[in-house]
């Protein structure tokens, strides 16, 4: 007589994701209504978010965040598929780590210079760099027998130690050559980390839509991010800006020892922004071995987009704190934000919690991320 096993199934509410969603757009779409307003606006709202700025600056502003969102789902397609993907390669959890951990090895080096080399040749040709790594990444993951090869994750390496600082970069540099204020480039940052939770999110949508069980429906996202890739390259180069920034070496060596290594905030600020891309990448290695702990089963493609839906909420809430026109002034506001996520996670590592509550734990911990993402690119620019 056969014995039947009964899978138990933990579901996660229906109205989490909506939820979560419906909070972070009424936070960027109730804020012009509760912002402080200046003397040209006293009549009326403060002016969206999206709308500031005025003449060259607004439209490169607009083209500026559209280039960005779809960076932003070329990265999210190639990190969506996750240990799923090492596991159809034929390699267990040991070897994955092994492999990441020594393609982000190799990556340092170049990484640690590309910041040199950008402002050599300027940004905006670094982000048609990182476009080339993407579109090399793409063109070879869209072949079956090349899905596999190292080269791939180091490549990736490089492409998301590019992405984390030459959007950035060259936004930062426009702004300043246009004479903007202040305030406005601190709008963008929280825009880029709002556009950016969206579009990982949406990536997410079209993989699934491209995707089917046969390891053939699997090279077609990656196809569909070497399409992205070309549309990016062709945007950059053809895009206006006035940005033409280049510096000497030489002034750049002197500059790094005279602002970083002798100004001890500088030298926090680097150990902050490290401490959380460490704990980001840790969570994306640990989650969901954490959630499936106990033998139960649980959707976890379903879960995953409430934690960039709570990513979205915690950017959305960063131009409620700072700012000129800001609700609430609190300075303080980061440092609260760091210690939630510090406390989430603590007590995941503490001991093993309910799914439900590793879940919230989770949303906590990835809402603070978002707060804290532009909240030290403000730092990074004052």
């Amino acid at each position: 007589m056969g014995v039947v096993i009964e899978r138990e199934e933990w579901a996660l509410t229906p109205l989490a994701y909506p939820l979560l969603s419906v909070a972070g757009l009424a936070a960027v779409l109730l804020l012009p209504y509760f912002s402080a307003r200046p003397a040209a606006h006293a009549a009326g709202p403060s002016p969206s978010p999206f709308d500031s700025g005025a003449g060259p600056f607004l439209r490169f502003r607009r083209a500026f965040l559209l280039l960005f969102a779809l960076a932003s789902v070329v990265e999210g397609i190639q990190s969506v598929f996750g240990e799923d993907e090492f596991v159809r390669c034929g390699l267990g959890r040991d070897q994955m780590a092994a492999r990441l951990a020594a393609t982000a090895a190799a990556a340092l080096f170049p990484g640690a210079i590309s910041g040199v080399i950008s402002e050599k040749i300027g940004p905006r040709r670094v982000c048609i760099f990182y476009w080339v790594l993407q579109l090399a990444v793409g063109t070879l993951k869209s072949f079956s027998a090349l899905r596999c090869a190292w080269i791939n994750n180091f490549i990736l390496a490089l492409a998301s130690l590019a992405f984390s600082f030459c959007f950035e970069t060259w936004l930062v540099v426009e702004h300043e050559k246009q004479d903007q204020k202040q305030d406005l480039l601190f709008d963008t940052f929280w825009l880029m980390t709002f556009f950016e939770s969206v579009s990982l999110i949406g990536s997410q949508e079209i993989t699934n839509v491209m995707v089917s069980n046969d390891d053939s429906g699997f090279l077609l996202p990656y196809a569909f991010a070497a399409t992205l890739s070309v549309v990016g390259i062709l945007y950059i180069r053809n895009a206006s800006s006035t940005t033409q920034h280049a510096s000497a070496i030489g002034s750049y060596q002197k500059s790094f020892f005279a602002h970083v290594l002798r100004d001890k905030r500088v030298l926090i600020l680097v150990l902050a922004q490290a401490s959380i891309h460490f704990a980001v990448s840790a969570f994306w290695f640990l989650w969901a071995p954490t959630i499936v702990a106990d033998g139960r089963y649980a959707q976890l493609s379903v879960i995953y987009p409430c934690f960039l839906a709570s990513r979205m909420l915690g950017s959305a809430s960063f131009p409620w704190f700072y700012g000129a026109t800001a609700p609430f002034q609190n300075e303080d506001s980061l440092t609260i934000a760091f210690i939630g996520a510090g406390l989430a996670l603590s007590i995941v590592a503490y001991d093993y919690q309910e799914i439900g509550t590793l879940v919230i734990l989770f949303c906590i911990f990835h809402a603070s991320v978002g707060f804290i993402l532009p909240s030290l690119a403000r730092l990074r620019t004052m």
